[in-house]
């Protein structure tokens, strides 16, 4: 998922790209938003707005590719992380409608990387002291849903797009053939990736809900592929008629490889934790 070379950040592209699909993704349910309708399942909402955190204990693993060889990690469990995360429902009609959901990684990792490799004519590469490496993930799905089922529970199909960027930067004094470099790579690439969805919702009550969604995004061409996988269950409750509390627990599974060059970089993430919202519903 790594860039193999250093390349100056496109800002404009990163942010570009992410933009769009938030973009689109808020005018689409704006747009599709219905006046009136017969009502829905009391497990679904004609339009919602979530925004919230993803409270993760992550395990880490990275490689980084320098002029001299390759820098990898070991797997690394470097403590709880909170994420911003943000997500948003429209239904049109009572049985079909839209999703989005937004969340962002991002993490240091402060010496926690070795390497010990060979690689072409270079020969034997090693950290010495210290190596630094720091990670970001910007992840965004937009989503066509079906929901079958009437009454209290309801199932839901979808399908969409998924974008994601990935930033991994590293730094260390290495040694090559009993000499001392100092190395510093920093990279990004994204990519853009089919999306499905299932999940059920169920109303106890109409202000107390539960739910469980599961989505994967498998790419397994180009340059920049990889699976992203998302399951979590959990409880809605709303105590006022228009506000409510989301708790939810989740894991997600990151594997993204970017291939070109000397040799192929790899990130895998895996985020494991309990999620809260504050959510509005219309």
């Amino acid at each position: 998922m790594l860039l193999l070379r250093s390349r100056p950040f496109d800002r404009t592209a990163r942010f570009g790209a992410l933009g769009a699909l938030a973009g689109t993704g808020a005018l689409c349910l704006l747009c599709f938003a219905p006046s009136a309708a017969a009502e829905p399942s009391p497990a679904l909402d004609r339009f919602s707005f979530s925004v919230g955190a993803f409270s993760a204990d992550p395990k880490f693993s990275a490689s980084v590719e320098t002029p001299y060889g390759v820098l990898r990690s070991n797997e690394l469990k470097p403590g709880r992380v909170t994420m911003p995360r943000i997500s948003a429902d429209v239904l049109i009609g009572d049985s079909q409608g839209l999703s989005f959901d937004y969340y962002r990684y991002k993490r240091d990792y402060e010496g926690q990387v070795a390497g010990n490799t060979s690689f072409g004519s270079f020969g034997s590469l090693s950290a010495i002291g210290n190596a630094n490496l720091s990670a970001q993930l910007d992840f965004a799905k937009l989503a066509y849903k079906w929901w079958l089922g009437s009454g209290n529970t309801v199932f839901g199909l979808g399908a969409g797009a998924a974008y994601y960027r990935a930033t991994l930067g590293a730094s260390a004094l290495v040694g090559v053939n009993g000499q001392v470099r100092s190395v510093s790579e920093r990279s990004s690439d994204n990519a853009i990736a089919p999306l499905l969805e299932v999940g059920v919702r169920h109303a106890i009550t109409p202000d107390l809900r539960l739910f469980a969604d599961a989505s994967g995004v498998w790419k397994s061409s180009g340059r920049f592929h990889g699976n992203i996988y998302n399951a979590a269950a959990g409880v809605e409750w709303f105590p006022v008629k228009n506000v409510g509390l989301v708790l939810s627990y989740g894991v997600t599974n990151i594997d993204l490889t970017r291939e070109g060059g000397f040799a192929d970089s790899r990130l895998k993430v895996r985020l494991q934790g309990p999620s809260a919202f504050l959510k509005a519903r219309f």
